[in-house]
């Protein structure tokens, strides 16, 4: 049985879909964000880094939301959550992966923690709205992207697209938010309907309802 480390509408959140659509047995271990639980001697024997989340699969632990997702997607070949060795798609796989971790969720955690990245509190403010300009520019090349499809690669739901779900949910309180971009907009309200979404979205307390229309 996998374990999973977990906070609700954290970086679990994206293994927490994927294990769902998997339908495998898992666990899920909540690791308290407010108590600074993940700083704690206990996980931090099993992650190192302090941050959430980490799977443990038979006695090994994996950190890195997308290599947790990469390493079940691979575990379960038959899910087609990632394209197999030698189809034209895997590479753009990770290509998507990389661009939404290595960069979107990356200026993502820029703006949630703007006081970590100066050293003058006067300016986190004006870093917050800097990195709300460069995100929606961001949402806006997903949307171009997603002009004349359904899902981020080939023709059925990849661990990109739990993945894309994931940091638009974060982003949900833009300006202009995921939502107000058409193709992306189409991209969630389907992606919603899928059932790993609606089971875990339960268990971590996010409501669907503006996904529906």
């Amino acid at each position: 049985m996998y374990q999973l480390y977990y906070y609700p509408l954290n970086a679990s959140m994206a293994p927490h879909f994927i294990l769902e659509a998997l339908g495998v047995e898992y666990q899920l271990i909540k690791v308290d964000r407010k108590s600074n639980q993940q700083k704690s001697t206990e996980y931090l024997a099993l992650n190192p880094a302090g941050r959430i989340p980490t799977l443990i699969d038979n006695g090994t632990a994996i950190f890195e939301s997308p290599a947790i997702c990469i390493h079940l997607a691979e575990n379960h070949p038959d899910a087609n959550l990632i394209p197999p060795l030698g189809d034209i798609n895997r590479p753009v796989f990770f290509q998507w992966m990389m661009y939404l971790t290595n960069t979107v969720q990356a200026e993502l955690m820029v703006y949630f923690y703007p006081e970590k990245h100066t050293l003058d509190a006067q300016h986190a403010t004006q870093i917050v709205e800097a990195q709300e300009a460069r995100i929606t520019d961001m949402l806006a090349l997903l949307d171009n992207e997603l002009k004349h499809k359904n899902y981020l690669v080939g023709q059925s739901v990849t661990a990109c697209d739990f993945f894309l779900f994931m940091l638009c949910v974060w982003a949900d309180e833009f300006k202009k938010p995921p939502l107000a971009f058409n193709n992306l907009a189409r991209f969630l309200k389907n992606l919603a309907q899928h059932s790993a979404i609606k089971t875990v979205c339960e268990k971590e307390g996010l409501s669907l309802l503006d996904y529906q229309s």
